[in-house]
């Protein structure tokens, strides 16, 4: 805990604070001086408050108004050919809108679909991620839509049918609601015989047919040579900062690593790899921001993998050199903060609001017991003052 004070009102606040902590550290540091340390340089499993971690590197390494791109190519056969930079918002608006622009630029309906994945070459799934079909175990592509996830819904007879508007019903969907029963759902795909590149290459078939009223689009693999030039390439209708502020609001995890794995790409070339993030996050952690290297130990970037771990001390240096884009983290009980959860671990990052500014305040518990939310209204209701 980082406090200052009188003495007798920083006692006070410690007695009561080690009630609620029995292993984590608890950082809060206000606008006077000396601090007072208390279990702060202890590396724990930080969970998603590892995020603002990627948020301050990816803005850094891409800058706010990076904008991710997606290339189409058109070969000789007529084969739509596509592309991917690790675009994380390839949701079905963005690629309803494509659609109506890539028309214009082909020189015929396409014959077949390819997906390109090269520019990511991943040998496993994120660090810390299952084989479940719930939307935080979402893995990484290249080119992946909507997230990597599907939201359908399943009939008693296990008929199944898309549940949101702006995608249509697909051929995957129907494998999909095979396994979970009546029902409707928001779940990844699961990562079986390249289902995210037919998921992929189905929706773009399918929205390009919708304007197009053609025959049935085929979906393959691309792996060869690219024609020359491609014939489109789309601008995310996302600049980064927005990309960064929905990653850190709804807490996404294939946001984070997406942003990962193209910060390792953009430092050290494409293909994107998870080591290259690694390093990426690592070096922007340790020479931009300052932080000592047994500090910190980065697996990934979204705070699933426990392996991942960090100190409060570490984190409060993160939220000074994040300061500038503050205003990106959500609003929790009127301060700006995100929380991190795990089974053993519940962690809070951000800044306190007060008449001195925003304060950052940094909460990280690896126990049983979640005392987060009494940890942050005890440093509410007994505010120190200089």
């Amino acid at each position: 805990m980082l406090l200052c004070g009188p003495l007798q009102a920083r006692t006070s606040i410690f007695k009561e604070a080690d009630l609620l902590i029995s292993r984590g550290g608890l950082t809060l540091v206000p606008s006077c001086r000396p601090p007072l340390r208390y279990k702060s340089n202890v590396p724990l499993i930080p969970a998603s408050i590892l995020k603002i971690a990627t948020a301050d590197a990816t803005l850094s390494l891409l800058e706010p108004g990076f904008r991710f791109r997606t290339e189409f190519y058109q070969d000789t056969k007529g084969r739509l050919i596509i592309k991917g930079f690790g675009d994380p918002f390839l949701i079905s608006e963005e690629i309803t809108l494509i659609s109506r622009k890539l028309r214009k630029h082909l020189r015929q309906p396409p014959s077949r679909i390819m997906i390109d994945q090269s520019a990511f070459k991943l040998n496993r799934r994120t660090a810390g991620t299952g084989n479940s079909l719930n939307p935080y175990d979402a893995g990484n592509a290249a080119l992946a839509v909507n997230f990597d996830t599907v939201k359908i819904k399943v009939a008693a007879d296990l008929s199944t049918a898309s549940a949101e508007p702006q995608t249509p019903t697909l051929p995957i969907m129907q494998a999909l609601g095979q396994k979970t029963g009546p029902g409707e759902y928001r779940i990844t795909i699961p990562d079986l015989k390249n289902s995210t590149v037919h998921y992929a290459g189905q929706l773009f078939a399918a929205l390009l047919q919708k304007t197009d009223n053609q025959d049935p689009i085929q979906v393959g693999i691309f792996q060869g040579e690219l024609p020359s030039k491609p014939v489109y390439t789309h601008y995310s209708s996302k600049k980064l900062t927005e990309v960064v502020k929905a990653m850190l609001l709804y807490s996404n995890n294939f946001i984070a690593n997406q942003l990962f794995l193209v910060c390792g790409a953009q430092r050290y070339g494409y293909p994107a790899t998870w080591n290259k993030g690694r390093q990426a996050l690592a070096g922007f952690l340790n020479c931009e921001v300052g932080l000592p290297a047994q500090s910190f130990l980065i697996r990934e970037g979204s705070g699933l993998s426990r392996a991942n771990l960090i100190t409060a001390e570490a984190m409060i240096r993160v939220l000074k050199h994040f300061r500038p884009y503050a205003h990106l983290l959500p609003d929790c009980q009127g301060h700006l903060l995100k929380s991190g959860t795990m089974s053993g671990v519940y962690s809070f990052a951000g800044y306190l609001k007060g008449d001195k500014g925003l304060q950052p305040l940094v909460i990280i518990l690896n126990q049983r017991e979640n005392n987060r939310d009494q940890l942050l209204k005890l440093l509410q209701e007994k505010p120190l003052t200089p």
